[in-house]
């Protein structure tokens, strides 16, 4: 009998042991934690970093992704935050949004280069694990750098044309059945516009900006999904654009020197015939102000381009929008951790599907330069409610 008894309170131990275990799972896949870095700039050298002079950006880089594997280990920080004093435990993807080659100007290496140097750090040696067990996901945009390789620009590039990155992020994001190649890829048709869900939440990656033309893409999009999830926008530029990526409106339309646009965005612009340091394009962030207005489920919006950290609110054209925008600095062109290196950080964005409640964590990778193994100290942070 007296086995018998202790047989059963064996069993009854390790059922409770057991129900706490999936119970503490399942709380934590009700947790999203995202990654979130833009503007990598293969292809161009910090002038300081760890004690060194004249860094290149793929050791500057790998230092990141040391920090970003070794993430995962780390507790969240005391900040009234979602999931606040939690070991981080899992990273659900990676995302970056543009520039990873930089412009191909004169003394920087091909698009070809910098995006296997980029495939080798971030694709092949990333080792972080989502909440399935499974090796985190990472999901890419185009920057106007990696868009003028592919195209050209209104100064010499060397090779005047090189679209490896491009190609790169249209086969890995869209899955075509067909992969484009070198050759067969068109950057008027072949658009790395996309979609996904992580859990509950709807990411929507852009090509560069919304524009008109990507906003019909997005109208499709969001036409299938329901009016209360929460929608996160992933692209380059900030939401209020940047004049000189549209289409050239001077026939016939050419990336030349005299004009200066890029030709980036397939959106003509509309404000003037010319770029200068007054443009402005209120045209065409009022037809993104108009997008924005009518899906009130686009709870937020994430940015590199402009190389901070910075958490701010959009407010549109009119100042009647309310969008919380959250800006990543750039490990290369950090126009603030460029002169100060212990200021170069990343994101960390930690979602709570239960409480609808989002949470972005400045992560600084390099806040003591001169030690070997440092591991993440948290700058700033902001939680919003989806």
């Amino acid at each position: 009998m007296n086995n018998f008894k202790m047989i059963c309170v064996r069993v009854l131990s390790v059922c409770v042991g057991l129900i706490l275990f999936l119970g503490s799972n399942a709380q934590d896949n009700k947790m999203i934690q995202i990654i979130y870095l833009s503007d990598v700039h293969y292809g161009l050298t910090k002038k300081v970093f760890r004690g060194k002079e004249n860094v290149s950006s793929d050791e500057v880089n790998k230092a990141i992704l040391k920090e970003i594997n070794n993430l995962q280990k780390q507790i969240l920080p005391s900040d009234n935050g979602v999931g606040q004093n939690q070991m981080i435990n899992h990273i659900d993807a990676l995302i970056v949004t543009g520039d990873l080659a930089n412009r191909e100007e004169k003394g920087i290496q091909s698009a070809t280069k910098s995006w296997a140097q980029f495939e080798k750090n971030y694709i092949k040696d990333l080792h972080t694990k989502d909440r399935f067990g499974k090796i985190t996901p990472i999901y890419l945009t185009p920057g106007n750098h990696d868009a003028s390789n592919a195209i050209g620009y209104f100064k010499p590039l060397n090779p005047s044309r090189d679209n490896k990155s491009m190609v790169e992020i249209y086969n890995r994001m869209l899955h075509p059945h067909i992969l484009k190649t070198t050759t067969t890829f068109d950057y008027e048709k072949d658009v790395p516009n996309y979609a996904i869900n992580i859990g509950s939440i709807h990411l929507i990656f852009p090509s560069i900006w919304p524009d008109s033309a990507n906003r019909i893409w997005m109208e499709n999009d969001l036409n299938n999904v329901k009016r209360n999830t929460p929608v996160l926008i992933f692209t380059h530029v900030p939401p209020y654009g940047d004049p000189k990526l549209f289409t050239n409106p001077n026939i016939p339309a050419t990336i030349n020197s005299k004009n200066k646009f890029e030709n980036l965005l397939r959106e003509k612009y509309k404000e003037s015939l010319v770029i200068d340091k007054y443009a402005k394009d209120s045209i065409e962030q009022n037809g993104l102000d108009i997008f924005l207005y009518k899906h009130p489920n686009i709870k937020a919006y994430f940015h590199g381009h402009e190389n901070h950290n910075e958490f701010y609110t959009y407010k549109g054209v009119d100042g009647k929008l309310s969008l919380p925008v959250f800006r990543v600095d750039s490990p290369m062109k950090g126009s603030i951790s460029s002169k100060d290196e212990i200021k170069c950080s990343f994101q960390l964005i930690t979602i709570d599907e239960n409480k609808r409640l989002l949470s972005v964590r400045e992560c600084l990778y390099n806040a003591h330069p001169n030690e070997k193994d440092q591991n993440i100290t948290w700058g700033v942070s902001k939680t919003i409610s989806l």
